[in-house]
């Protein structure tokens, strides 16, 4: 007997063990080393020594820098805007200036001073730094749509273990459409928290909330639909998809162009980069690259919705196929549930 439970205690246990794991390869992964990766800047000024100077940063950065030059400081504030560069430096030997955005990433905006400071400092004058984005009253560093991320996230895929478990004998459709209503409860938490609360969103909050819901919907859908075939298990897998890769590719940390190819190249089409890069793109930067990431946000949902609609197939079929007794089959499903709603949610 002794033996028996203690099987099982272990059997239990490999869950938080694996999200251990899991948890620590992501986040050390993503966030242990950053520094450039083909970080985009640019050097303003077409005469000779400004060539040199950009040619002379590209040889010495190798794969850390893309360095290019831009004629105009309008046409580097111009592709700031686009978000091509990450910073843009205009040489003067009495007042250099260093254009950045933070309002993309204060931590790329960091990464690209300290590279220019360094030319600075060789010139003896001191630089200015000149942000061409403004960032909300209550996020002075933009990085408050990534913690609106997490909880949005959290919200969503906790959602999942419950519908899972304590609806687990309702038609697929059921399910479903109880996904939808608590996604767009988990939006509206969100669309507070983030607008009169902490003012982290101060305009286009109609957008950033059909982004929240259409974003929490995904997870709901692909967990729901995930269940059927992974029962006890759906949290971990959640957890994989929405906490380990998502959060680590969001951009909301580090960008792509601070991180390794890994995780630079899940940023292009991951949901919660969608999100991030998508409310950035509209609240800062006049919906430049806005397309692109609500379309992944859609694509995510989607793909929700028809692995919804192959698990409910997949029930019909199990529940056609069943031989054995009703009420044993009843009493295992409890025992699963129960299990179930012991899991641990965690970030």
């Amino acid at each position: 007997m002794a033996s028996h439970q203690i099987r099982h205690v272990a059997v239990h246990l490999l869950t938080p063990l694996l999200m251990c794991l899991g948890m620590g390869l992501a986040y050390l992964g993503a966030f242990h080393q950053p520094e450039p990766n083909h970080l985009a800047v640019a050097v303003v000024g077409d005469s000779p020594q400004v060539k040199v100077l950009a040619q002379t940063m590209k040889d010495k950065g190798g794969n850390a820098l893309d360095v290019i030059t831009v004629p105009t400081r309008d046409d580097a504030v111009s592709q700031l805007r686009d978000r091509d560069l990450a910073g843009a430096y205009v040489p003067d030997p009495q007042k250099p200036e260093l254009l950045v955005a933070k309002a993309g990433s204060d931590t790329t905006a960091m990464a690209v001073e300290a590279v220019f400071g360094q030319v600075a400092a060789k010139q003896n004058a001191p630089m200015t730094v000149t942000d061409v984005t403004s960032p909300a009253s209550g996020d002075p560093t933009a990085q408050g749509i990534f913690f609106l991320l997490v909880a949005l996230s959290i919200g969503s895929y906790g959602s999942v273990a419950a519908i899972g478990a304590a609806g687990a004998g309702l038609p697929m459709w059921t399910r479903g459409l109880l996904g939808l209503i608590t996604s767009l409860l988990v939006s509206l938490i969100g669309l507070a928290l983030s607008g009169p609360v902490f003012h982290v969103v101060d305009h286009d909050a109609g957008a950033v909330w059909a982004m929240s819901w259409l974003y929490s919907a995904g997870i709901m859908a692909i967990g729901i639909g995930l269940h059927t075939f992974l029962k006890r298990w759906t949290t971990l897998a959640m957890m994989v998809l929405f906490v380990m890769l998502n959060f680590t590719s969001s951009g909301g940390v580090y960008s792509p162009w601070l991180q390794n190819d890994f995780f630079g190249t899940l940023h292009d089409f991951w949901n919660g980069a969608g999100f991030v890069e998508g409310a950035r793109s509209l609240m800062y930067f006049d919906g430049a690259g806005f397309g692109g990431r609500i379309t992944s946000l859609i694509l995510w949902f989607a793909a929700g919705v028809t692995l919804m609609a192959i698990a409910g197939l997949a029930e019909k079929r199990q529940r056609a196929a069943e031989l054995g007794p009703r009420h044993a089959a009843a009493v295992e499903t409890h025992e699963e549930a129960e299990e179930e709603m012991e899991e641990t949610v965690g970030v």
